[in-house]
């Protein structure tokens, strides 16, 4: 069987606002655009606000009693596509986002029967928003440990907004979304979909 573009996806999107619900989130909105934009490749999915859960540090696939990563793991293997939101803190990727990264360390001692890490053959993309520079450092921090945990990168795998350095101006402020900002997110959703369905039906090799 071969993918074609009418094979369909899962995806889901993980954001790490330091904001619980209901509280907006610039985040959660430019990961929800995300999700619409892949929408309209097929893909269907569901975002999940990490402030939300309870999800203990550690590197291991489950911390015991009480902890919500098991769950946000099943959905993870479930899907094709991982969208990681994130905001700038200091010029870094947020705590939250830190903390997925150390969890998701936890599939590199995970295989299959043919010894490929469970993640082979999943595709990530990242977005980020800030009012300080660092777009490019923190998805540049993100790529590297997504693709240690075994997930397979897009070209164009970010979109990203960054308002004037020192302002209070947030992505959620803006009356409308920006041209360019608008045409990365829709560059990430065709590219991430376009390789998760290659992927699909061409998977790694065995280790």
């Amino acid at each position: 069987m071969e993918a074609n573009e009418t094979t369909p996806l899962r995806a889901v999107a993980l954001v790490c606002t330091l904001s619980p619900c209901p509280k907006p989130s610039s985040s959660q909105l430019l990961a929800e655009q995300t999700m619409e934009a892949l929408a309209g490749h097929g893909v269907t999915g569901k975002v999940i606000r990490i402030a939300d859960h309870d999800v203990r540090p550690g590197v291991a696939v489950d911390m015991g009693e009480g902890d919500f990563w098991p769950e946000i793991r099943e959905t993870i293997l479930g899907t094709d596509i991982l969208i990681l939101a994130t905001p700038i803190w200091l010029g870094h990727p947020s705590s939250l986002a830190q903390r997925v990264m150390e969890r998701l360390d936890a599939e590199i001692g995970e295989s299959d029967a043919e010894g490929r890490m469970l993640i082979y053959g999943k595709v990530a993309g990242v977005c980020v928003v800030g009012n300080e520079d660092g777009a490019h450092h923190v998805s540049a921090e993100l790529f590297q440990g997504l693709n240690d945990c075994g997930f397979t990168l897009p070209a164009n795998a970010v979109t990203y907004w960054v308002g004037e350095a020192m302002q209070g101006t947030d992505y959620q402020d803006l009356d409308k979304t920006p041209e360019k900002t608008a045409e990365t997110t829709a560059t990430l959703a065709a590219n991430v979909a376009h390789l998760a369905r290659r992927l699909k039906y061409a998977p790694y090799p065995p280790s």
